[in-house]
């Protein structure tokens, strides 16, 4: 890799590294600071939303809220640092790319920040209402009262919504990885039976264990997956258009530079 026309060194690799993450660890810092103060009024809102009235929400323990306040703090945190994040991991790659690779993967960022929100929404405005009535409907069945602590109703929230943020991102993960030539639409679906059953338990660690819920993960999971696959044939037609760009402009260097011996 090389950074302003001059070869890296493995420990000026790591300097740089040190660097990103510094950047990113301080952008954090100052996210969860905003989030300490956005905490309180989210927190009320999600209170008041349909699914949350039927909950008589306690608190069991003494920390409760302030786990409840610290554990928004932070998920504020993670969705202002994410569009960051991903600067800083192109800014620490780019080096090695091409100008127009260095383009194209720069208007990744947007793209992956658009499906980080997207995740979010599909988790809290699908998955999670259904999954609240699934519950519900079993506390009926079985007979029991519904009392639940407000830590563990809030905890459950993130825990589904967090992940998909993240899981959306496979198709730009895809698109990023084919431009750096780390993997092809070829390889992605010969390992699509493997990468299928790694999406299944991926859905079985985040929905409750009934047949619906974990249709409603698995389905746009796989959806996702075949998307990758597509986007990665689009990315792969590119990056062998720019490699027969540059072997041309190459060929043509070095018939030059004969002609000029000659």
């Amino acid at each position: 890799m090389a950074q302003n026309g001059k070869d890296m060194t493995f420990y000026d690799h790591l300097e740089e590294l040190r660097k990103r993450i510094f950047i990113v660890g301080a952008f954090f810092l100052v996210a969860m600071v905003i989030g300490l103060f956005l905490s309180p009024p989210l927190i009320t809102y999600l209170q008041n939303i349909p699914e949350a009235r039927d909950f008589p929400m306690n608190v069991f323990r003494l920390t409760d809220s302030f786990k409840l306040y610290m554990n928004f703090s932070f998920f504020i945190g993670v969705v202002l640092v994410f569009p960051i994040f991903l600067y800083q991991l192109w800014a620490f790659v780019s080096p090695g790319l091409v100008e127009k690779e260095r383009k194209a993967t720069l208007s990744y960022i947007p793209i992956a920040t658009i499906l980080f929100f997207l995740g979010l929404a599909f988790a809290y405005f699908i998955l999670f209402p259904n999954v609240i009535h699934f519950l519900s409907e079993l506390s009926e069945r079985l007979n029991v009262t519904e009392q639940y602590g407000v830590n563990e109703y809030f905890s459950f929230l993130l825990r589904i919504t967090i992940p998909f943020g993240f899981l959306f991102q496979l198709p730009v993960v895809v698109m990023f990885l084919t431009r750096l030539g780390l993997v092809t639409p070829m390889f992605l679906s010969s390992i699509r039976k493997y990468s299928y059953f790694g999406l299944l338990v991926i859905a079985g660690f985040i929905t409750p264990p009934d047949l619906v819920s974990h249709l409603m993960v698995t389905v746009p999971l796989f959806l996702l997956y075949e998307i990758s696959i597509w986007i990665s044939k689009i990315s792969y037609k590119k990056v062998l258009k720019v490699e027969r760009e540059m072997q041309e402009r190459w060929g043509k260097e070095d018939h030059e530079r004969m002609s000029n011996k000659q």
